[in-house]
């Protein structure tokens, strides 16, 4: 399966990473803009194909699929042409798109590409995949959902183009939109309502690229109710690095409580601290009482390969997978739409001070 990729920042980097440990798949041909990336991915792709453009890059009888990796608000238009050049199944990067005016033009693509996944890769993190498939039954029927990430900031990209809410789409859209994924995924639900405070407390502010000051957010709550009746708490800190664990997702029912504790990139945990720790999937039944810890250890290849805790390797299989007909498409564009649209909710709720209800205020599929 040869793989045509557009964008290979830090993202699309570790995308190469995680393409070249797989037995059936190579990357093909590269189109990256900027000189020092374009290097580094063909350093790690010696065999790829430079490509000046998206149209050269679909040009070749070597490319088999595409990975779009690049800044989030390129995405809805490097799309299109893929679609309108040669429509071939695309894994696209999360957020599926940044702008609520763009939701007529995501419909569209509906028709036009014959596969199209969502990269969300915490779905696939071990201990994530694990609390997901163990969760119903651990509580009984989730009633309540927690999520909280604490973590480094923002990295430095190419022209500091995620410093901007207007090439983001806004931090509960960028860093976020993951998590909203999971709440729809774990509750088997869709949302109906979202409520959200948050804002610039520390990171960034006294950045000035180009000129400007960054306008992206570092920390928040969203509160955010299903068709259902369950309820769903995002809690996001930007400037917590120093945790023993980057996420903690916890679901509690009528029966019991279900935790999943996922430690941050390995290569920014301290040294003098030792090993870093091991994810944990903790079971709290309510009778009998008495967690039950269970450790989910993930093979240290994977681990170097990026920093989603092996994710990305998982996805590419089950994307190969969808692409040959052997599996089905587990990240569709209803998925990815819903992601963002939970994140620009939570942001004008934020913003305006109320409640967003969404069958109101958006399109919804």
């Amino acid at each position: 399966m040869g793989y045509g990729i557009i964008g290979c920042g830090m993202m699309g980097q570790e995308h190469i990473r995680n393409i070249n440990l797989l037995p059936d798949a190579h990357v093909a041909a590269i189109v990256e803009p900027d000189p020092g990336m374009m290097a580094a991915a063909l350093a790690l792709a010696p065999q790829a194909r430079p490509a000046t453009s998206i149209a050269e890059l679909l040009s070749g009888a070597d490319i088999d699929c595409i990975l779009v990796a690049s800044p989030n608000f390129r995405h809805v238009e490097q799309l299109e042409e893929i679609a309108a050049t040669r429509p071939l199944p695309v894994l696209v990067e999360k957020p599926l798109f940044t702008d609520p005016a763009d939701e007529a033009r995501i419909a569209a693509l509906r028709q036009r590409l014959p596969l199209i996944w969502v990269a969300m890769e915490y779905r696939y993190m071990p201990p994530v995949a694990k609390f997901i498939a163990d969760a119903a039954d651990a509580t009984g029927g989730i009633r309540m959902l927690t999520i909280r990430e604490h973590r480094y900031p923002f990295l430095s990209k190419v022209g500091d183009w995620n410093r901007f809410d207007r090439h983001t789409g806004g931090t509960f859209v960028e860093k976020c939109c993951h998590f909203f994924d999971l709440m729809r995924l774990i509750l088997r639900a869709d949302p109906v309502r979202v409520m959200a405070s948050g804002g610039q407390a520390v990171n960034h502010r006294d950045e000035r690229p180009g000129g400007e000051t960054p306008d992206i957010w570092d920390h928040g709550y969203v509160l955010v109710e299903f068709a259902g009746g369950a309820r769903a708490m995002l809690e996001l800190c930007m400037f917590a690095e120093g945790s023993r664990y980057q996420e903690e997702i916890s679901a509690v029912g009528e029966a019991g409580k279900i935790e999943c504790l996922v430690p941050g990139p390995g290569r920014f945990w301290p040294a003098h601290l030792g090993p870093p720790p091991v994810p944990q999937v903790i079971v709290s039944p309510r009778q009998p009482a008495g967690a039950r810890t269970v450790h989910i250890p993930v093979d240290p290849v994977l681990l170097s390969a990026g920093d989603h805790n092996g994710s990305t390797f998982f996805e590419h299989r089950k994307f190969i997978d969808a692409v040959r007909g052997r599996g089905e498409i587990e990240v569709s564009l209803d998925d990815g739409w819903w992601a963002v649209v939970i994140g620009l909710a939570a942001h004008r709720s934020a913003r305006e001070g109320r409640a967003v209800e969404l069958v109101r205020e958006f399109a919804l599929p």
